[in-house]
């Protein structure tokens, strides 16, 4: 992520002065890898690498969350939800194999508290318990909570049951989901699942002009549906009202000083000022730029993400990587709520000679070399490639996978980016980013071309607008459940509603060349097509798509093509 001025001063800026992570910290690098010629290639470090089995597999890995990040005094009841897998990597020693069930108990670690007594079957994830909020006493600060199981182990969380806000805005994540769901006046005080999707926004050539509330209005009227002001208090106080007042969900930007605990604080209590009285569209705080691409010091991330909680529990924190593996954990544990990812294919090939030969003068590969994607192809298959590799290190590291939101690339220049990602482009890479679980899109950088500003507000009207309730599944329904085609370069995936009588199926022609002949997708039987929300996928006859004998068809393909489906279920 870069704004306009890191980008004019890029090669002078790339000091050696903080970079204290990863192989010869006193060399000129990103991502751990030197960029220029006058330094040898070397292995980086730092990758996640898949774990070996352990010897007293299998095990039984236990983990368990709320259900939300938070839960409000207001609220009576509330649900951990439970993981009791086989693992052959983590866990502890099962050796009651006769059961098919765990039997536990959660309980508040300070008084022994029993909030749940129950039991859970052997090998299964994601059930739901749910307990009685009122024995807790609401506080800013989380409870920890811990569960026990035969025989005798025990794994810790913490609960966050927060007193009520008379005013302004809350947000909290769905731990079982990933999704977000945000409650402020224009929601009537109850939770709402959203999905930003929008830009970071320029000071300089946006925010700061002296019509800021026009031109934010024809922003939204584009729309789109969030927003990454690359500002401050106070300049930009009055920007940031009326985004309160037209109820534009923003990010609070405190990358440029995010070292200086002091500084973070005042803009965090400055924004939970500003909520007491008007700031209803404030949805999360955005932290560190690229920690792990500037190799910062791992206690940095920490550090803010710690100062920002302190003082406003009722948002999540977000982080920008922008590495494919670099120190994946250490740049991400403690460190945030929400991972989001730069990802900026579109052109690289065309800047660096097909990889061979960056604007530094290297080659680009994983262990030498800058061309502007870490690790790319140069295709719109390195945005889901990427967020497969999030999730992958996730699951090796055993750890509860946290929500992901995607940064578009929507521009060009600077010797990495030989020009802008075309409409079709855009909405392939924003769909496939989906189809991989993401659940928010803001694009690098507004003001964009009009093209793709206008391209991103038809989408965004779409997938994160009420109308159709695509929004409600994306973030709230089962899912993204991969889906089964024979059809080369096809990516299609499928999210069921909380009631299981609807089903969104995203699909994606990741190819340039047209698919020709029948298209299918397997989705349940009996289903049938509700409405076409979106569909770009163009094909060749009648151009319809319908369901037959369990599968969704479609006759061809253009080549980028892209569609939203809801299906209604009948099971």
């Amino acid at each position: 992520m870069w704004s306009a001025a890191w980008l004019l001063l890029m090669g002078a800026i790339r000091t050696v002065a903080s970079q204290d992570t990863g192989n010869h910290p006193d060399w000129p690098r990103w991502c751990g890898k030197v960029y220029k010629p006058d330094y040898p290639s070397f292995d980086p470090g730092g990758q996640t690498l898949p774990p070996t089995p352990d010897p007293l597999a299998p095990l039984l890995h236990v983990q368990f969350k709320p259900r939300y990040s938070l839960y409000l005094e207001s609220e009576k009841t509330a649900e951990f939800i439970v993981n009791a897998e086989i693992s052959q990597f983590h866990g502890t020693q099962w050796g009651n194999k006769t059961s098919n069930n765990v039997e536990f108990s959660i309980k508040t670690t300070i008084d022994d508290k029993v909030l749940v007594r129950d039991s859970i079957p052997v090998n299964s994830t994601g059930k739901l318990f749910a307990f009685n909020l009122t024995h807790l006493t609401p506080s800013l600060s989380p409870i920890q909570v811990t569960l026990t199981y035969s025989p005798g182990s025990l794994v810790k969380t913490t609960l966050l049951y927060l007193p009520s806000k008379p005013s302004g805005s809350v947000t909290r994540i769905d731990n079982l989901n990933g999704g977000l769901h945000h409650l402020n006046a224009a929601s009537n005080y109850t939770f709402k699942p959203i999905l930003p999707y929008g830009f970071y926004a320029s000071y300089d050539n946006f925010l700061a002009l002296p019509n800021s509330s026009s031109v934010i209005q024809s922003y939204a009227d584009l729309g789109l549906t969030g927003m990454v002001p690359l500002s401050h208090y106070p300049e930009s106080a009055s920007a940031f009202a009326y985004m309160d007042s037209i109820n534009l969900p923003y990010m609070l930007d405190l990358r440029e000083n995010h070292t200086n605990q002091t500084w973070v604080k005042e803009q965090v209590t400055a924004a939970t000022a500003a909520t007491k009285d008007s700031g209803e569209a404030l949805f999360a705080y955005w932290s560190v730029d690229e920690p792990d691409g500037w190799q910062a010091p791992f206690s940095a991330p920490i550090e803010t993400y710690n100062t920002i909680s302190s003082v406003d529990p009722y948002h999540p924190v977000s982080l920008v990587l922008n590495c494919q593996n670099y120190f994946f954990e250490k740049y991400s544990a403690g460190a945030a709520d929400i991972l989001m990812a730069d990802i900026y294919p579109i052109g690289i090939r065309d800047a660096s000679a097909n990889l061979t030969q960056s604007k530094w003068g290297t080659p680009c590969n994983t262990t030498y070399g800058d061309c502007g994607c870490d690790n790319c192809a140069g295709s719109v298959l390195d945005v889901p490639n990427r967020f497969d590799d999030l999730n992958k290190y996730e699951k090796w590291l055993g750890l509860w996978p946290k929500t992901k939101m995607f940064n578009p690339q929507a521009f060009h220049g600077e010797g990495y980016w030989a020009r802008d990602p075309g409409p079709e482009e855009s909405w392939a890479m924003v769909l496939l980013a989906l189809n991989r679980g993401v659940k928010g899109i803001l694009s690098w950088v507004w003001p964009a071309s009009e093209e793709l500003g206008k391209a991103h507000g038809r989408l965004a009207r779409v997938v994160s607008g009420e109308e159709d309730g695509v929004v409600g599944l994306l973030v709230e329904g089962k899912g993204p459940e991969k889906l089964g085609t024979v059809v080369n370069g096809v990516d299609a995936a499928g999210w069921v509603d909380k009631e299981g009588k609807k089903m969104l199926v995203s699909v994606v022609s990741a190819g340039e060349e047209d698919i020709e002949g029948s298209v299918e997708l397997e989705v349940p039987r009996g289903s049938r097509v509700g409405k076409v929300v979106w569909d770009e996928s163009g094909g060749t006859g009648d151009g319809t798509w319908e369901v037959k004998e369990g599968k969704l068809t479609k006759n061809g393909l253009k080549g980028m093509g892209t569609a939203l489906v809801i299906l209604e279920l009948s099971w």
